[in-house]
């Protein structure tokens, strides 16, 4: 009789109410987080869904218990220093034209940065879901500009701009840089994985790479090349064992052969060939003109110099005819010296703050590597483009920095916990 009763299904327990509550959010949440991140990915026109999701996510999961710690504070005042220079600098404007929609735009990335440092912070589990996220965002958009770029079925040149493939995004100096995080993952997991690993990733880093050679950027050309020169150095670094060592020599060789291979076989297409060989020198005509990019940053120094609460958001380009294309220079002119000083700040503090903890073994460390990679790369290409208005940097931005807080958590806790021991 009591074996039977233990078989009722009425006599189990009924499960906790709560546990189930707290499941059913982790997932509404992983879910609402993954299609943020994904949604970066697809910017032909603006406002983009990006915007618009992320601004109610952020807004409802302020509602909810979004928690800023010291960390993530730190970052929100330099930001808001950094944006408020903008207003200042606004201010000068005869006109203001566009200028308060540009700050808008400015501030809402801003609030994007901390948003993730914030979530980072509280599960580092939800960095596999970004990842995971961009990854399929950045493969999809890839896999578009590939197919605009060879005219595969009718609009698809919507996914391309003056010959070169932009994917869902509005230019192709944007797409190409957005492929380095998940190309830098793909490499990273090719490094360090098992011989399987190579397989299932091999034909999705292809992808993104021929997206990269499609968008013609010389900038994510570059980014690309640093990250399979840092991202090993890194990992050698990390391990000391010979053997990993040897092993990772070898698939780093396997990998660039494999990639040198497809960018080979991808210019024996004449057009692909012709517009690489152009687009491969390293200054073009419009570099050195003299009104050219590098004349243009010697103009904005002056400028920055003269005019030290900066001259207001976009006026640069309508007086020389194009943008500085120099984040720096972007900052001092838009932002003002104060907004300098705030981003310069912010950089050189992303820098230190991931630098210091990049090689300690946590469970977070594989991501963090990578976008501490790709920032390094996105902070070298700001010399040449204005990266203020990224999406994707942003992003990168606040990984770095959720990690940074919660290493300083675990500090924190362990210290507290050594204490108690004590006393």
């Amino acid at each position: 009789m009591s074996a039977i009763a233990e078989d009722d299904p009425q006599s189990r327990p009924a499960p906790d109410r709560a546990a189930v509550n707290r499941a059913l959010i982790r997932l509404i949440s992983k879910a609402a987080i993954g299609l943020g991140v994904f949604l970066s990915g697809f910017v032909i026109e603006e406002p983009a869904p990006y915007e618009l999701f992320m601004a109610g996510l952020i807004a409802v999961w302020a509602l909810f218990g979004l928690r800023i710690s010291r960390t993530a504070a730190v970052l929100l005042a330099l930001l808001v220093v950094f944006n408020f220079g903008g207003v200042i600098s606004a201010s000068q404007m005869p006109d203001l034209k566009n200028a308060p929609l540009y700050i808008a735009v400015s501030l809402f990335l801003a609030f994007t940065a901390v948003f993730f440092t914030a979530i980072v912070e509280a599960d580092y589990r939800r960095l596999a879901t970004i990842f995971h996220a961009y990854y399929l965002a950045a493969f999809l958009t890839s896999v578009c500009g590939i197919l605009g770029y060879f005219n595969a079925f009718p609009g698809a040149e919507m996914f391309t701009l003056y010959g070169r493939a932009k994917g869902a995004f509005q230019d192709p100096n944007v797409f190409g840089p957005f492929l380095i995080l998940p190309a830098t993952w793909s490499i990273y997991r090719i490094l360090t994985g098992k011989p399987r690993v190579l397989l299932m990733h091999i034909v999705p880093l292809l992808v993104l790479v021929l997206g990269l050679l499609l968008s013609f950027s010389r900038a994510a050309w570059g980014m690309l090349a640093v990250v399979m020169i840092l991202l090993p150095l890194i990992l050698a670094v990390q391990n000391p064992s010979n053997k990993f060592r040897l092993k990772l020599i070898i698939l780093a060789a396997l990998a660039l052969v494999i990639i040198g291979l497809a960018i080979v076989a991808a210019l024996q297409i004449p057009r692909v060939a012709e517009l690489f060989s152009e687009r491969a020198q390293l200054v073009q005509s419009y570099d050195a003109d003299r009104i050219g990019r590098f004349a243009r940053h010697w103009y904005g120094l002056v400028l920055a110099a003269e005019h030290p609460l900066g001259i207001g958001p976009l006026e640069f380009g309508p007086i020389y005819g194009e943008d500085t294309h120099n984040v720096w220079l972007k900052a001092a002119l838009d932002y003002g010296w104060l907004g300098f000083a705030a981003f310069l700040t912010m950089t050189m503090l992303t820098i230190g703050l991931g630098f210091r903890i990049l090689l300690r073994n946590r469970p977070w460390q594989p991501y963090l590597v990578c976008a501490y990679v790709a920032y390094l790369t996105h902070v070298m290409v700001g010399n040449v483009i204005d990266t203020d208005h990224w999406r994707h940097f942003y992003l990168l931005i606040g990984m770095i920095w959720g990690c940074a807080a919660l290493e300083a958590r675990m500090c924190q806790n362990s210290t507290e916990t050594q204490t108690r021991e004590r006393a």
